[in-house]
């Protein structure tokens, strides 16, 4: 009877003993993982300082460039401006040199103007998106370049940064038709998946003057727009001709 009994309590032991071990690996299993999730959040943290921080730098060097070039730039076309009035003044014609001079200064000014807004809306909080798209291709259309849209797929609302993104890549992509393809065309094409934003930005410009002249700043900035997204970027001739600009971006819809 005894025997029966002592069997009976260590058989409970080894029962107790085993709920008590699988506690303790579940208690165990859920602080690595808290451990883990801690881990992951401070390096997000991490990261996101960093990119602030070099955000912060750029919109700095950027400010000064532009207060340094800017100054510049009118004291050039001041100076041209002047030699023009004198040469009128002794009834000579002036050089057309002048007036390129003084007008290279004015766009180089606008341009410079232009820069700066776009980086300071980056640092009060880019509103740009692609619910922006019509209006930015009925400028380049004013401008003289025929542009032609297409979306196929389920169009739906993106992450933020994707969105502006998308815009950013798509103006700038435009912008380089306009001022290197000549007399082109261009055609944007969005592709909506589950997953996934594709754009694709082609022009049938002529040869070498369909593309930008050396690695671009703004080819260089959609680069690293898409690379911070974990992106992929493809930039250059076309198949049949031209220039393409295409991009990937992941594109899950916001929760």
């Amino acid at each position: 009877m005894r025997t029966e009994r002592g069997s009976r309590f260590h058989a409970a032991g080894w029962v107790i003993s085993a709920g008590v071990m699988v506690v303790t690996f579940r208690m165990w299993q859920l602080h690595v993982r808290e451990a883990e999730q801690r881990a992951e959040k401070a390096e997000r943290t991490r990261d996101e300082a960093a990119q602030r921080r070099a955000m912060q730098e750029r919109l700095r060097i950027a400010r000064e460039l532009h207060d340094s070039l800017t100054h510049s730039i009118s004291v050039i076309q001041v100076q041209a401006g002047v030699a023009e009035h004198l040469a009128h003044k002794r009834g000579e014609e002036p050089p057309s040199a002048l007036q390129a001079i003084r007008e290279a200064g004015a766009d180089a000014a606008r341009e410079l103007r232009a820069t700066l807004s776009v980086l300071r809306a980056a640092e009060d909080g880019d509103s740009s998106g692609l619910c922006q798209l019509d209006s930015l291709v009925a400028r380049a259309r004013a401008a003289g370049l025929p542009v032609t849209v297409t979306v196929t797929g389920a169009e739906r609302p993106l992450p933020p940064d994707v969105d502006r993104a998308a815009y950013r890549i798509v103006q700038e992509a435009l912008t380089n038709v306009s001022r290197h393809a000549g007399l082109a065309q261009a055609s944007v094409c969005l592709r909506y998946t589950p997953e996934a934003l594709t754009i694709q930005v082609d022009n049938d410009g002529p040869g070498d003057g369909a593309r930008p002249s050396g690695p671009g700043l703004g080819l260089i900035g959609m680069r690293e727009r898409v690379s911070a997204l974990g992106g992929q970027l493809h930039a250059g001739p076309g198949d049949g001709g031209g220039f393409q600009v295409s991009a990937e971006l992941p594109a899950r819809a916001p929760s």
